[in-house]
């Protein structure tokens, strides 16, 4: 009797959730392999100048990091993605896509080929319209969420040690403080006006 295998698999579909896969992989039929990544793969390390994992001198050029925990994993999809056509389909917004980038950069892909989707709902129609139409990882998408995650690390690295020997606080909220900031900041701006 005939068993189908994961080895032959010809396409690889990499989501963020592990039910989201089970599911997807309900529609996609034998020849399509759906794996999880289970969120985030990579973060800025915690090394170099403050533990910011930034070379701050070199234009906030940040150092990434495999997840503690995460090493098997990727090493996993790195193994099982060797002669298939990978297609990225994490969730569609900036975290997602700084996720597929990510997982991207890992397994090696081309930034140039066509192989991210993007689905709003798992349904099968959905998820065979976005087979049918893959793009391109949103680079800016991307720096965008880089930009927040670097703010979280000199913002809230720095602050937070600051209100940790000030007021035993555990964390400044990091990003969350400079929104703050910005929104007492034009309060204050609100609140001096004076209409001629």
């Amino acid at each position: 009797m005939w068993k189908w295998s994961v080895n032959m698999a010809k396409k690889l579909i990499i989501v963020e959730s592990r039910s989201k896969s089970k599911t997807i992989a309900s529609y996609v039929g034998n020849d399509v392999l759906v794996l999880s990544s289970k969120g985030h793969i990579r973060d800025l390390a915690t090394s170099g100048v403050d533990g910011l994992g930034l070379d701050i001198q070199n234009n906030f050029e940040p150092k990434y990091t495999v997840i503690k925990g995460k090493q098997a994993l990727v090493k996993e999809l790195i193994s099982k993605s060797k002669g298939r056509d990978v297609y990225i389909a994490t969730d569609p917004d900036r975290e997602g896509e700084a996720i597929g980038w990510h997982l991207a950069e890992l397994l090696g892909l081309n930034p140039e080929d066509q192989n991210r989707i993007v689905f709003r709902e798992i349904t099968k129609p959905a998820i065979i319209e976005a087979l049918n139409h893959p793009r391109k990882i949103d680079q800016h998408l991307v720096y965008s969420q880089e930009a927040r995650r670097i703010l979280d690390r000199i913002i809230g690295f720095k602050l937070s040690k600051l209100l940790q020997s000030k007021i035993k606080s555990k964390s400044a909220g990091r990003v969350q403080s400079v929104a703050l900031k910005l929104i007492v900041d034009l309060e204050k701006e609100i609140q001096a006006f004076i209409p001629e």
